[in-house]
């Protein structure tokens, strides 16, 4: 089981409270933490930005619990919080929905109960404050009628809380520690190659988080890793017995590697394994195609899961705008987002979205699910890259 100090946002099972104001999510959250991480008063609307707390579940390890403004929220200030309520539900793996007891009107519950369902993500209904009001038939019947599981239990009091954790777990992705970032493709033994440019976006006397959790993913598996700039590939070729069996490089440098690397090694990129990791490889590789389409009239949307300054070798907004235009025409309009902002109300020929380190897999897949659903294409920087540079069909792909 993952250490929860060291294990990265992204990789914890995100469970969000959601509920109207004062239904007690905030207390909830306290009791299963044990501790006063979320403010509690009596006073509407008193959570405004969503809250996140790191916590160790037993048996499924590290979590983040994420604490919501109210959906019942009113007035300008109240549509804004709503909205980020709305996108943390984007990236939950579970759902919890918090009533009030005493709770006598169900249609914006039923709303989100829609809304959760549509998005698939695993949903238990809290009936909270049931040390004030015993009788919940009314909420029972609309949870039934919705199909959603539920606990009765006081935060206040802390009643019932070994039930709540109970079901937790039984709703936790099942897969959720089965899907790795380098799957099959490496075994006890292997050589592993990385190829890890160390350009002007990697930070100062680190390596980029892709790079860190690939080499500590392959140190468990107890392969052999070696580890170069793309400037010393040659010599780290050289300086083997054999052929690695496989060579993980950055997309920035898939044309420079695949001109050196063995026909006998495997090759694929860190953006290539998150892509696979964390979202739809065939729906990515199936967005690749629209590249073709592309056109001088054409609009493609960047998107980054990540904020940062932009720099002279930027890839998402210098390297891969400059390689499009190339191909489609330099009238080709790209706008970008990063971070939590990701609009589609505009018409988009493709979308072309990183690696996505610092999402969880749900944030990534709901974000292919919104693009599905306007029938807009999607694909990843390094697929890009290699569909770009014209080595999309040697590059492996399926790694699980």
């Amino acid at each position: 089981m993952a250490d929860l100090n060291s294990t990265p946002s992204a990789n914890r099972i995100q469970i969000a409270f959601f509920g109207k104001r004062n239904s007690g999510k905030s207390s909830l959250i306290n009791a299963l933490a044990n501790q006063e991480i979320s403010i509690v008063s009596d006073v509407l609307g008193t959570t405004t930005d969503p809250v996140h707390k790191a916590l160790e579940i037993f048996p499924i390890g590290p979590c983040t619990l994420i604490d919501t403004a109210g959906f019942d929220d009113v007035g300008e200030l109240g549509k804004l919080r709503i909205e980020k309520t709305k996108k943390v539900l984007a990236k939950a793996d579970i759902a919890l929905v918090v009533i009030s007891a005493d709770e006598t009107d169900f249609a914006s519950y039923s709303e989100w109960f829609d809304e959760i369902k549509a998005k698939k993500v695993n949903c238990l209904c809290v009936i909270n404050k049931s040390d004030l009001c015993a009788d919940t038939a009314k909420i029972e019947s609309m949870l039934k009628e919705k199909d959603v599981d539920f606990v009765k239990i006081s935060a206040q009091k802390r009643e019932n809380l070994p039930l709540l954790f109970e079901k937790i777990i039984k709703i936790s992705p099942k897969d959720f520690d089965e899907i790795t970032i380098t799957g099959n493709l490496v075994n006890e033994g292997d050589s592993v190659l990385l190829v890890a440019p160390q350009d002007i976006e990697a930070p100062k006397g680190r390596l980029i988080l892709p790079q860190v959790q690939t080499i500590r993913e392959l140190l468990d598996k107890k392969a052999v890793v070696t580890v170069v700039t793309a400037e010393k590939m040659q010599s780290a070729l050289d300086a083997l017995k054999k052929a690695p069996n496989l060579i993980i490089c950055d997309s920035q440098a898939f044309k420079q590697v695949y001109d050196l690397a063995p026909k006998e090694s495997v090759l694929t990129s860190f953006s290539i394994l998150f892509a696979n990791y964390k979202g739809d490889i065939e729906e990515f590789k199936k967005g690749a195609s629209a590249i073709d389409k592309l056109n001088e009239n054409s609009r493609v949307l960047i998107a980054e899961a990540c904020s940062h300054t932009t720099l002279d070798g930027d890839i998402a907004k210098v390297k891969i705008p400059k390689m499009l235009r190339k191909k489609a025409g330099e009238s080709l309009e790209i706008d970008f987002c990063s971070g939590v902002n990701f609009n589609l109300d505009k018409k988009y020929d493709l979308v072309i979205h990183c690696g996505g380190c610092m999402f969880n897999r749900s944030h990534i897949l709901s974000r292919i699910a919104m693009c599905k659903e306007k029938n807009i294409p999607i694909t990843n920087f390094g697929i890009t890259i290699a569909k770009l540079t014209g080595i999309l069909d040697m590059v492996e792909l399926h790694n699980r």
